[in-house]
Parts: C-alpha cells; structure tokens; sequence
C-alpha cells in the first residue's frame, strides 16, 4: 500500500513540476514585451483566432483590426456605436453585431481599463509612435494619411502582425 501511494505522489508532483515549467516558459516569452492597448502583456503578434464575420464586415472598409488592440471595453463600445463609426453609418444586424462583439470582446488585450474608441489614443500606441521614433510629418504623407492606417508601415497589419523589425514607413 505504501509503494501506491508513494508512486501517486511522484506522479503529482512530476505533473506539477512539468505544468510550472510549461507556465513560466510562456511568461519568459512573453516578458519585456509592450501590450498593445495599453494594458496587459501582449506579444506583437496578435493572432486572433478564425472569424470570417468579423473579417468579412470590418476588412470591408478598413483592415479588421485584431482584436489585441483594444481591451473588452472598448471594443464593446466600438460595437455600440456603429451606426455613428468615424463619421459612417457601420450598422450590422443585431445577429451579426453581437457574434463580432463577443468575437472582439472574448479576444481583447485585457477586460478592463480605460475605453477608448481610436487605437491611436491608446498609451501602447502612443508609446510606440511618439515625435521621438515617428515624426509627425509621417502621418501627413500621401501613402500614410493617418494612425489609423496601420498597414501603411506595417505591411503584414492584416494578419495582426506588428513586429518592429518589418517597419517600413512609406517616404
């Protein structure tokens, strides 16, 4: 009886051990990263899971902005102002609105926090694309426009991939 429950024990713990050494190596990974957002720890990479509403819908005016962007609050109020979106009428059946609200909700840089509508106002961004590491003057180019042209200097936004080192601002 001893050896059963000796061996049970070695098991827990080994399985213990194995689960901790799994958690920290995802947090060695993800450490010194800025979030986007302004909250949390986010990699520049934000991948977000298949939706082909939320792609569909968004990608027809703009690009569908990952949902890592953005905490749940403000998407959630993105989502409830639709029919005033940035100076256009973005309404969406009910149906599809609440799938892609929930879809933007349930994959946000974090649930709380501060509820911005513009990407461009959050601190992540602001941090990133201050007078110090982009002029002022950028936005202001012809192949840029705005902030919110994110693919403009980020030729892979789409696929939510912001990584610095594939940067290439437009003259």
């Amino acid at each position: 009886m001893f050896n059963v429950k000796r061996k049970i024990f070695l098991m827990l713990a080994v399985s213990l051990a194995i689960g901790i050494t799994v958690t920290a190596a995802q947090a060695d990974d993800d450490h010194g990263r800025e979030g986007h957002g302004g909250e949390g720890h986010v990699k520049t990479t934000l991948k977000a899971p298949a939706n082909s509403l939320w792609q569909k819908e968004c990608a027809a005016c703009h690009i569908a902005y990952a949902p890592g962007l953005l905490n749940a609050e403000s998407w959630r109020k993105v989502m409830a102002g639709l029919d005033k979106h940035f100076n256009s009428d973005a309404s969406l059946p009910a149906r599809e609105a609440a799938e892609i609200s929930a879809f933007l909700q349930n994959n946000a840089s974090g649930k709380t926090g501060a509820a911005t509508l513009r990407i461009s106002e959050t601190a992540w961004f602001k941090r990133q694309h201050d007078g110090h590491e982009i002029s002022p003057e950028v936005w202001k180019r012809a192949a840029v426009k705005s902030p919110a042209n994110c693919a403009a200097c980020h030729p892979q936004a789409e696929r939510g991939n912001f990584n610095e080192h594939e940067i290439r601002i437009p003259r």
